[in-house]
């Protein structure tokens, strides 16, 4: 794994992990198999050869800039900011597509990310290519009641159900969470919007004419 998530295959790298003493197979005991018009070729050098001449900008699990990778390919662990690291579509089974070329004189590629929303991301910053693994994480049903505790999970109780001293949900006679014509949307125990908090994104701007 660590040769594929290099840009560049190093042939000390690969000398090192082929003579390895904890490897079961030694690379000095390998006899030449391959043939060709010059003679016999060892394995060995057939492996580095490979590895110096294949692209590594197509092959699964590479990590580089996004400015090295070609249009249309998919990746995942994406970074925000070059250098900070991974942030990006990192659950279990996602993936994100690049949608324009990154080799342009642009600084930014439109990336699509599996909510289907579009976003444009700096071309120095690293993302893996492939997939994420375990794809069938999210349709993993749970045996009984105590799974869901053996994860961590807590029961979660409605707010409509409780007292207005415990959320602002509750309490009245009926089980509205708007307060009648009020219009005011779902809040957390804590009094702030549910489903994410606060929106950050930027409002889109109106066209006019």
């Amino acid at each position: 794994m660590a040769l594929l998530r290099a840009r560049f295959p190093s042939s000390t790298l690969l000398r090192s992990l082929l003579s390895a003493p904890s490897r079961s197979l030694s690379s000095g005991a390998i006899e030449p198999v391959v043939e060709s018009k010059g003679g016999v070729q060892s394995w060995k050098t057939t492996m580095m050869n490979h590895m110096a001449t294949q692209d590594i900008s197509s092959q699964i699990g590479s990590c580089m800039p996004l400015s090295l990778m070609r249009i249309g390919t998919m990746i995942h662990n994406i970074e925000i900011r070059p250098g900070q690291g991974g942030k990006l579509v990192r659950a279990a089974g996602t993936e994100a597509k690049i949608l324009t070329e990154p080799h342009r004189v642009a600084r930014y590629c439109e990336i699509l990310l599996p909510s289907g929303e579009k976003k444009m991301i700096d071309k120095r910053c690293r993302a893996t290519i492939g997939t994420v693994s375990n794809p069938e994480h999210g349709a993993k049903k749970l045996r009984k009641a105590g799974h869901s505790r053996w994860l961590g999970r807590r029961p979660v109780v409605r707010g409509v159900a409780m007292n207005p001293i415990d959320h602002p949900h509750g309490g009245g006679e009926g089980r509205s969470k708007s307060s009648g014509s009020h219009g005011r949307g779902s809040l957390t125990p804590w009094g702030k919007p549910t489903k994410g908090g606060y929106k950050t994104a930027r409002l889109k701007k109106k066209k006019v004419g």
